[in-house]
């Protein structure tokens, strides 16, 4: 039996924080090392220009998140790690699926619906500021996951009717055409990954402004913890673990032994303050050599780009027998 083929992107728009490591980063680079996994990764830089069209936050964040990864610890002998925009193939066949995807299944994307909702309740035009971009998101999400025939696409709770869109369009392909191009992928929410509260106590976004970024320098690192929203409670106060930001990033990077220490002194009343020191102390220990890495990295862009040309021609030795079986599909071969 061959092995599970596992794909994951990034969209690179913005700076790595504490609950993108905790929430994807780590799983994911675990998952990776499988025997039975061969895993795909790839900076999804076509669809961070559906949102942003600031030309350097955009490289910026494409040479942040790779080095991320690869500082992380991700092993690209035994994981592919590329750029979306390397890979040719993926705009190609995004082409072939957009022409058997029927418009009524885009109408009902979430995030077109929501824009659609957000216009009509500000009395706009339905369509207002809604991009061919936004509307045909999905599609070349299947494209990226059906280049590669993936089994498997690790995604968030919100990201799930995607991969049932893709679903129906490799379906819809294989029935036009009258064979089985495509494998019929399988979202994977993982039900007991973290999902960090930022500095605010909502979820940990940029879109929330409330992030900590995972590579800050000690002292920014520090600065950002102690950012962290907590209650009046005075030292000597019992406090709730379960309903403190500052307890649930530390359970994200201790131990089950650690946690329970710190779950205890929660209970006799620890100052605010001595958490947020000892959460910092712990990360701070845990990234360090992580740090080094990333801006060893961040300071030689040729060596991040040396592993993604590599990547690339990786992930196109299968890309291109792939989109070649499928020309021949739709017609489009050579006359001799």
């Amino acid at each position: 039996m061959g092995k599970e083929i596992v794909l994951t992107g990034i969209t690179t728009s913005g700076t790595p924080h504490l609950g993108n490591y905790v929430g994807a980063i780590r799983p994911a680079i675990e998952a990776s090392n499988r025997e039975d996994t061969e895993a795909f990764f790839f900076l999804a830089d076509y669809h961070a220009l559906i949102k942003c069209q600031d030309a350097e936050r955009v490289q910026q964040s494409r040479l942040e998140i790779a080095a991320t990864w690869l500082a992380c610890g991700l092993d690209t002998d035994k994981a592919t790690f590329y750029r979306q925009s390397d890979i040719p193939e993926i705009s190609e066949l995004n082409w072939l699926l957009t022409c058997v995807t029927a418009k009524g299944l885009m109408n009902r994307a979430h995030a077109y619906k929501a824009g659609v909702d957000e216009n009509v309740a500000g009395e706009q035009d339905a369509d207002f500021g809604i991009t061919m971009g936004l509307f045909c998101y999905p599609v070349l999400m299947a494209a990226d996951i059906l280049a590669f025939n993936a089994h498997k696409v690790p995604v968030g709770r919100d990201q799930i009717q995607h991969i049932e869109m893709a679903r129906d369009i490799a379906g819809r392909f294989n029935h036009i055409y009258g064979s089985e191009f495509f494998v019929m992928p399988e979202a994977v929410v993982g039900e007991s990954t973290a999902i960090l509260k930022g500095l605010d106590g909502r979820k940990m976004s940029k879109s929330y402004n409330n992030t900590i970024p995972l590579f800050d320098t000690e002292k920014k690192l520090k600065k950002g913890i102690n950012k962290i929203k907590t209650n009046l409670l005075e030292p000597g106060e019992p406090k709730d673990p379960n309903d403190s930001t500052v307890f649930e990033v530390y359970q994200a990077f201790a131990t089950p032994e650690q946690t329970e220490e710190m779950r205890q002194k929660f209970a006799d009343g620890i100052a605010w303050g001595e958490a947020k020191k000892e959460l910092f102390e712990l990360v701070n220990g845990q990234l360090g050599e992580s740090r080094e890495k990333y801006l060893e990295l961040m300071a030689n862009p040729a060596q991040i780009e040396e592993v993604l040309q590599a990547g690339a021609a990786k992930a196109r030795a299968r890309t291109r027998d792939h989109i070649k079986k499928l020309r021949e599909a739709v017609g489009l071969v050579n006359f001799v």
